[in-house]
Order: C-alpha cells, then sequence, then structure tokens
C-alpha cells in the first residue's frame, strides 16, 4: 500500500530528508505488513527489495560453516535490513522473518534510483546517516573484539598501583619468607655476638620498631592490590555473564524455531488428516 511521508520522517535512515525529499521518496516506495513468523525473504533469493521497519521488528539468520542458523540481527523499528544485496543486486546473504505483526516499508533500486534523479542532494544525506552507523559498530566491534580483563586493568594503572603489584607479589612469595627469616635470623645473631657494644641488644627494640613501620606501610600497599583483583574478577563476572546471556538468547531462538517446527509439523498433520477425510467418501 502507499506510503505516507511522516512514516519515512521516523526513519533513522531519512533523518537528514528534508519534506520535498520525503514527499519524493514516499510516491515511490511501498508498505507492507507480515504477519508473526512470517517469511519475509529467504538466502539465496534475488535480492529486489530492502525493508525498514516501521513497527514490530524481524530476524535477520545465516548459516554458518556448521550449518546452524546464527542470528545476525533483530531489527526493530526504525532500522533496515537487506539495504547490501538489493544495492548489489546479489542474491540475499541472510534469511529474514518478522518476530511479531511488524509493518515495514519496502525499497527497491529504482525507488532510490528516482530519488536521486529528482533530489541528488537526498543520495549524500543516506551516505552521512550509513557513515555514521558503520562508524558506530565498527568502534563497537572493536571494543569488544578483545576484551581480556588483565590488558585492560594493565593498561588504565598508574605507576603506584604497578608498584603496589610488585610488592604485593613479592611480600606473599616464599622468597620474601626466607629472606626474612634470613635477615632477622643474622640481626639478632650479630647482636647477641656483640653483646654490649651491640646497637640493638636484647629485647631489640630498633627491630621491633622496624617491623611496625615495615607492617604498616606494606599493608595498605597490599590492600592496594587486592583492590585491583576485586577490580578483575568483577570485569571477569561480567565478561561472563555478557557470553551467558549470548547463550541463553541462542538457546531461546532455538527453543523458539523448535516450537516453529512442532507447529508447522502439526498443520501438516491436520492437513493431511482433512485430506483422508476427503479421500475416504469417495472411496
Amino acid at each position: 500500500m502507499p506510503c505516507d511521508s511522516h512514516i519515512l520522517r521516523q526513519v533513522p535512515l531519512f533523518a537528514l530528508f528534508d519534506d520535498e525529499e520525503l514527499a519524493v521518496l514516499a510516491e515511490q516506495v511501498e508498505v507492507e505488513t507480515f504477519r508473526p513468523r512470517q517469511r519475509i525473504y529467504r538466502m539465496g533469493d534475488t535480492a529486489q527489495h530492502a525493508y525498514v521497519v516501521v513497527s514490530g521488528s524481524a530476524q535477520v539468520t545465516t548459516i554458518d560453516e556448521d550449518n546452524q542458523d546464527v542470528m545476525v540481527a533483530e531489527p526493530g523499528t526504525g532500522e533496515f535490513f537487506g539495504f547490501a544485496s538489493m544495492l548489489e543486486q546479489t542474491p540475499h546473504q541472510t534469511a529474514a522473518a518478522a518476530v511479531d505483526e511488524t509493518t515495514c516499508v519496502r525499497i527497491d533500486r529504482h525507488d532510490i534510483f528516482v530519488l536521486l534523479q529528482q533530489k541528488p542532494h537526498a543520495g549524500m544525506d543516506m551516505l552521512t546517516v550509513l557513515g555514521r552507523q558503520i562508524h558506530t559498530t565498527q568502534q563497537l566491534v572493536r571494543v569488544r573484539a578483545s576484551r581480556n580483563p588483565n590488558d585492560m586493568i594493565e593498561s588504565e594503572a598508574t605507576f603506584g598501583e604497578r608498584i603496589a603489584d610488585v610488592v604485593a607479589g613479592f611480600g606473599g612469595s616464599w622468597t620474601f619468607i626466607i629472606l626474612f627469616l634470613i635477615g632477622l635470623s643474622v640481626y639478632t645473631a650479630v647482636n647477641v655476638a656483640l653483646r654490649a657494644s651491640a646497637w640493638d641488644p636484647y629485647p631489640f627494640i630498633l627491630l621491633n620498631l622496624f617491623l611496625s613501620m615495615l607492617a604498616a606501610l606494606q599493608a595498605p600497599v597490599i590492600m592496594m592490590s587486592q583492590n585491583r583483583q576485586d577490580t578483575k574478577d568483577r570485569l571477569r563476572g561480567q565478561l561472563d555473564y555478557d557470553v551467558n546471556r549470548r547463550a541463553e538468547s541462542e538457546i531461546r531462538d532455538l527453543a523458539l524455531k523448535l516450537n516453529r517446527l512442532n507447529e508447522k509439523v502439526d498443520d501438516v498433520e491436520d492437513l493431511l488428516r482433512e485430506g483422508g477425510r476427503q479421500t475416504t467418501p469417495a472411496t
């Protein structure tokens, strides 16, 4: 059915269009409504049209090397899909289906060609919006591609925090314990051997002062290192949560597809039963 320019105004892809450009495009494109779970196009179909979601949502999927369906995107209101194949006039590399009742604006190459003939500046507006989305996608991929918590925290660590990690790592090692015991043994042995001329005779008051100062300094340094470790653990937990959430989403999609298959099987069984009832009287 014909499209209203007010509908196109809500689409981010056409956000920079003026009223005249929207009017020209509205005369060319059409609005199409899909039922829940209705197939919009199949993978490998000739890409004659692209779609912009006006209301509802769709699922765009593809098949990976293991012949498993993988959800590429779930475009919602204002988002588009199928444009790359439509512009290149190549078969669709993905499949698309409506999640619920979905209304889309259907666009083909001729629609865009007519728009650019009458309003050449509309092409630059579309390229500007597409460029912004590409940059946003690249930034998202760049941030999420390698999110090693250790690397992320180390890159933001200050000089004092690095020293705290070194002190805490050395203070919690057997090397420190052995060297510390050796130092205490030598210190006490020398002071006992010197007797009256010792600089810190028994009960080693100066040594106790040094040990107290060492403990007073070492404790907050170790706590600083532990706080950084807690930050790493929280970040690891967040990354694990993201992975689990994606896995849950994929499992939910699999369950949804199984339910759809069951519904299709039930429909086939109903058709077979109806066919059996119709052929029985004839025989």
